[in-house]
């Protein structure tokens, strides 16, 4: 380290050379990198969606559920399969361990329900398997709207639109939200059938029969060769409506117009979407994983402009609802712009302290100097410009300048001793060297170990912990060449002229520090003889942490929610409600809506249910995502406005409304409180999640506490007597096709337009398919040309039916979820724990109760954070050991750094912040910085006593002598910290508690850490002295004993 302090003094050029191309680079990288909101990362779930139309709840769940569940448990690294099984699809998330390559566990899943493909029903959709990444949520959600029909936006959209913003550079999947794709409707008669004599099932069965389109081989002659080509799909609608059905003997026929009405239109509508209020189609634009999210964002704009333009005939409108992009820059200016207030007030500090300008500046250089350089490691790495690296560099500001201030400070008292400039740099930086290397490596192994943390956490926080660690590092290589070698050229000694104004306050400054530090020094002077004081005060600080904590008054969670200015209302209308009512009923809601002034968009999916691992089309559902303006232009929060507007709504007969908020990707997610119940007994499962239910409703902040399953509806129940169905020459499997045909329809036939290829559906006339009696008189045809209702052979009666069954672990389960209004998600989870678990509902084997989604994964999250907080305290002590050569001697600081827990919660509580995982962050960042603090006061302690000093002499001037440069660099982080703290802006919320712990700790430390240090080195060099002592006294009568041997041996 020597060396390169004296290369870079001999060979300035080359160093400034290196640095140079560093920078540059750097600057290059910073222009590569994306934005984006989030780092990217792929979340350890494998899901699976099968859809199997007209199939109730039950039989999805024993038919293609069960199955798939029993595929996917076998594959490499399951940690828990979590299903549900709704009318017409099965859903089956998979969650992995981690540690697991989620695209091997994809491929291995899809091999795995390959090979089972034979157990499932044959007319489901194949199944869909897909992986969650942070590059799935969307970039923009747009409604388009024009002045024509819906059938002709939507191909409109589909087929001219959507190619064109496909061809957008960065722009990856474009998924259309409501609307329909064209298709030829066959609505079959059942009067005309039976007095035909025909039945829907020979209709469909003619009619799939005459659109086909094969391979035909091919004509080969010695000159040429042809290929066959065979394609009977219809291609206009009169060819379908005059296709013959029946051909009698006498030259009579039936055609397909004589028993049904042909209608070109679109498919049955399942989605409906509205844009402030207006009928519109929705778009989503999700980016390609490597993309910068905020040029995908400006691009697609700017096409859609141009394709206003070109269809400006029919009126062609694009709202956008929602655009990450605007959060992303938001929120990544508000960090630039903490980061460039925080280099401002760490200036004006180092000016201050150092009265120079000049001084400064040898200071502030290693801030750029250090993060410049960084942006060119991480386009290296592969990361992008995200709230958690911008996060990061905000956050290094006042610790990158802490080893060039260590390092100034110590070649300025050189200099003060009489040195000239080289010299004193030398060894000023050859003093204190080793010093600066530990405190640096202290920061690093308090953060690398979180770079190591697997599972989410680890995702979101990887990027962050190594930004901080290279930018560290870099801080290293600062102060060993930079800052050695602008002091060896231009370091001077300022004298404060007292006849300027500048020189008067600075002189006053330095009285007032002298004052601090002489008050200081008789202060560690009176505890060092009073030890028991000390010790009995930081009990009673330690006392009052736990007071707060179990009292309340600081709340734990994931992670606090940010006010975006969105959410989202889900509303749920009765079981058996159509589309059309609940599109009504939305319809009020958007009105509602509308008339507040801070509303800016409202975006609305109606027959969309979602369940924060996917999206299911239920007709009694509708989310209505809302974006109101900005807060500071508003004079409540985002959580108050929701509540007002949903008493609003509550007005509406009808219908259940629920708030969740949108999480930092504008999703709603999953409830924030979650508890499921598992067991083998559904109703016990029911009876106990009552129970947990009532619990969770008594418990203070909770809102809109509901099971996860819906509540029983009618369906239609057809029991077969199979005796009568043999009679009549039928079998289970031609009555399933028959009923199937009729009510569900089949669309295997196909119609090509315009080089397109739609469905053609055939199924009963929508007047025959409303009521139980149109069931009962189904018509069936034998092979005898007899016909007789379904009602002649079988039961059909109604019955109540469930319509969503969970299971989990392959259990049947059940799940409590609740959101929370005013408290803290991790309080009020753990407060329903507590009063279940003294009910002992816990303690029953027949079933489980285990807390689910969030509270899980805070749960995960502060478990993998309390890991990584114990590896690096053990790295610290390592690093301690190697500086000191001595294994006692680190205990000394380690006993510190539990102090500045103190005062970060103390910071919390009067902040009413929550603890969150990036608290914890601020904890673990805190072990670091006050461990440097302690390492300053050791080693001149160590290098004192070395030049004969007493015990409490050496202690003393250790503080008098560190005091100084650990205010400067205490306060430098305090105050660096402060805009983050205060920070208002987007994303504000996220990062103002790890702040606050940030400063809290640092204070509490700085006012404890300075005697307490001291204290505990003096308890154990005087415990050391003892047993030396001891050593020492055996030792010295091994040997009298053996000289006393050795004289008995020679006299005799």
């Amino acid at each position: 380290m020597k060396k390169l302090t004296e290369l870079a003094i001999n060979r300035p050029l080359l160093i400034t050379v290196l640095f140079t191309v560093l920078i540059l680079f750097g600057i290059i990288g910073y222009n590569s990198l994306n934005y984006n909101l989030l780092p990217k990362f792929n979340a350890n779930v494998v899901t699976v969606i099968t859809t199997y139309v007209g199939a109730s709840a039950e039989e999805v769940e024993n038919t293609v559920t069960k199955n798939i569940e029993e595929a996917v448990s076998s594959i490499e690294g399951v940690d828990k399969i979590i299903s549900t099984s709704m009318e017409n699809v099965s859903m089956v998330t998979v969650q992995l361990l981690n540690g697991v390559d989620v695209d091997l566990a994809l491929n291995d899943a899809q091999r795995k329900i390959n090979q089972i493909a034979s157990k499932l029903p044959d007319d489901i959709d194949d199944p869909i398997l897909n992986k969650f990444s942070s590059d799935d949520v969307p970039v923009i959600r747009m409604g388009a709207t024009a002045k024509v029909d819906d059938k002709t936006l939507y191909d409109l959209l589909d087929l001219q639109i959507k190619p064109q913003l496909a061809n957008i550079i960065g722009v990856g999947q474009i998924n259309l939200i409501g609307g329909n794709e064209r298709q030829i409707t066959v609505n079959l008669n059942r009067n005309k059938l039976e007095a035909f004599g025909l039945t829907p099932t020979q209709v469909i069965g003619i009619v799939n029969a005459s659109s086909l389109s094969t391979p035909a081989g091919n004509i080969k002659s010695p000159e040429s060769e042809y290929s066959i080509k065979f394609d009977s799909k219809f291609n206009n609608a009169d060819d379908l409506r005059n296709m013959p059905i029946v051909r009698y003997s006498n030259g009579g026929q039936i055609l397909l117009r004589d028993i049904a009405e042909v209608l070109d239109g679109q498919k049955e509508v399942t989605t409906i979407n509205h844009i402030n209020g207006q009928p519109s189609i929705g778009i989503q634009i999700l980016k390609q994983s490597d993309a910068n999210a905020v040029k995908v964002s400006e691009l697609v704009k700017a096409r859609l402009e141009v394709i206003k333009q070109q269809f400006k005939n029919i009126d062609l409108n694009f709202t956008i609802a929602s655009d990450q992009a605007i959060y992303t820059k938001s929120s990544a200016n508000a960090v630039v712009f903490d980061i460039g207030l925080a280099i401002v007030i760490v200036s004006l500090i180092m000016l201050f302290f150092l009265h120079s300008l000049r001084s400064s500046m040898f200071v502030l250089v290693s801030l750029p100097a250090s993060m410049i350089p960084t942006f060119l490691a991480m386009y290296i790495f592969g990361f992008s410009l995200n709230l958690m690296t911008l996060m990061a560099l905000s956050l290094v500001v006042g610790v990158l300048v802490d080893d060039s201030i260590v390092i100034l400070e110590n070649i300025m008292r050189h200099m003060e001793m009489g040195k000239n400039k080289r010299q004193a740099t030398i060894d000023g930086r050859s003093e204190i060297g080793f010093t600066a290397l530990a405190i640096t490596l202290v920061d690093v192994v308090v953060f690398l170990p979180m770079a190591l943390v697997q599972g989410m956490i680890g995702n979101i926080l990887r990027e962050f912990a190594l930004v901080i660690v290279v930018s560290v590092l870099m801080s290293l290589l600062v102060c060993f060449t930079i800052t050695p070698l602008l002091t060896s050229r231009w370091g001077k000694l300022t004298h404060l002229n007292p006849n300027t104004w500048w020189g008067k306050l600075n002189i006053k400054f330095e009285e007032f520090i002298t004052f601090m530090r002489d008050g200081y020094t008789s202060i560690l002077s009176w505890v060092l003889d009073h030890k028991r004081y000390l010790f009995g005060f930081i009990i009673l600080l330690f006392i009052g942490t736990g007071f707060l904590m179990s009292k309340g008054f600081i709340g734990f969670s994931f992670m606090t929610q940010a006010d975006q200015g969105e959410f989202i209302i889900s509303m749920e209308t009765d079981q058996n409600t159509s589309l059309q009512r609940t599109n009504a009923i939305s319809q009020e809601a958007e009105k509602l809506l509308m008339a507040h002034p801070e509303v800016i968009n409202v975006f609305t999916n109606v027959g969309v249910s979602n369940t924060g691992l996917g999206s299911a089309n239920q007709s009694n559902y509708a989310e209505i995502s809302v974006k109101i303006v900005p807060k500071k232009e508003r004079p409540m929060s985002v959580e108050a406005f929701s509540e007002t507007v949903r008493q609003e709504i509550n007005q509406i007969p009808g219908v259940k409304v629920t708030i969740k908020k949108a999480d930092i990707t504008g999703n709603s997610g999953q409830a924030p409180i979650q508890f499921i119940v598992k067991g083998n007994d559904r109703k016990l499962n029911r009876e106990i999640a009552t129970k947990i239910m009532d619990i969770t409703k008594n418990t203070a902040g909770t809102v809109d506490v509901e099971f996860s399953t819906d509540d029983p509806k009618p369906q239609v129940d057809v029991r077969l007597d199979r005796e009568k169905m043999l009679m009549f020459g039928l079998n289970a499997q031609q009555v399933g096709a028959a009923i199937g045909g009729s009510f569900s329809g089949s669309d295997q036939a196909k119609y090509t337009y315009q080089g397109n290829e739609y469905d053609i559906k055939i199924k009963s006339d929508d007047y025959n398919r409303k009521s139980l009696n149109d069931v009962k008189r189904l018509t069936f045809t034998n092979a005898q040309g007899q016909n007789f209702e379904l009602q002649q052979f079988a039961d059909v009666r109604e019955i109540l039916g469930e319509t969503k069954l969970e299971r989990k672990d392959r259990l049947p389960s059940i799940a409590v979820n609740a959101y929370v209004v005013g408290r803290s998600v991790g309080t009020v989870g753990a407060e329903i724990q507590k009063a279940y678990q003294e009910l002992k509902l816990d303690q029953d084997p027949r079933y489980q109760i285990q807390p689910a989604g969030m509270l899980e994964m805070q749960g995960d999250a502060f478990s993998s954070l309390l890991m990584a907080l114990g590896v690096g305290f053990l790295l610290v002590y390592l690093i301690m050991v190697a500086l000191y050569e001595n294994a006692v001697y680190p205990f000394v600081v380690l006993f510190a750094l539990p102090t500045a827990t103190t005062g970060a919660f103390l910071a919390l509580a009067l902040s009413m912040k929550e603890l969150t995982i990036f608290a914890m962050i601020g904890l673990i960042m805190l072990m670091g910085l006050v461990a440097k603090n302690g390492i300053l006061l050791v080693d001149f302690t160590n290098q004192r006593k070395a030049e004969g000093a007493s015990l409490k002499e050496a202690l003393i001037d250790a503080g008098r002598e560190r005091f100084r440069p650990i205010l400067m660099t205490t306060i430098a982080m305090i105050f660096g910290m402060m805009p983050i703290a205060l920070a208002s802006g987007d994303g504000a919320e996220v990062k103002n508690g790890m702040a606050w712990v940030i400063i809290g700790g640092l204070t509490s430390s700085l006012l404890l850490t300075l005697v307490l240090v001291p204290s505990v080195y003096m308890i154990i060099e005087k415990i050391l002295i003892r047993f030396r002592k001891r050593k020492y006294k055996k030792m010295r009568k091994e040997i009298v004993e053996r000289q006393q041997e050795q004289l008995y041996h020679q006299q005799s």
